[in-house]
């Protein structure tokens, strides 16, 4: 099954994923349908936020770059209706980003982050 997401410097060296913290845990959206995805990127431009590019992907390629990372994924279905406000973020970005410049602020200093090891995840996504 494909799914749409939402990269920044896509098909570059320095890719990357949109996501979402939440409760301390580190979440990546998965859009069943492009409309959807290209909603959200609409919103996060209207924060000021660099655009994303929407692209799609096999779910289990996420998943597993996702498990790696010890991220967690989450699937916005078509026609998702949100439930509780964290649903909410699903469908629209929480009202403060990151700044770019802060990225790798969030970065555990006791766990070295082999940047290879990303970069060669992230491009067997594509």
């Amino acid at each position: 099954m494909n799914v749409f997401v939402l990269l920044y410097n896509s098909g570059t060296d320095k890719e990357g994923i949109h996501s979402i913290e939440l409760k301390g845990r580190t979440i990546v959206l998965m859009f069943e349908e492009k409309d959807d995805a290209t909603r959200y990127c609409g919103l996060l431009e209207a924060q000021d936020f660099p655009l994303p590019t929407v692209e799609k992907i096999d779910v289990e390629e996420i998943k597993d770059f996702c498990i790696k990372l010890d991220y967690e994924c989450k699937i916005v279905e078509k026609n998702f209706v949100p439930k509780t406000a964290e649903d909410r973020l699903l469908i629209s970005p929480p009202q403060k980003n990151l700044e770019v410049n802060d990225w790798n602020k969030n970065s555990n200093n006791d766990e070295k982050i082999d940047i290879n090891t990303i970069k060669e995840n992230l491009e067997k996504l594509l």
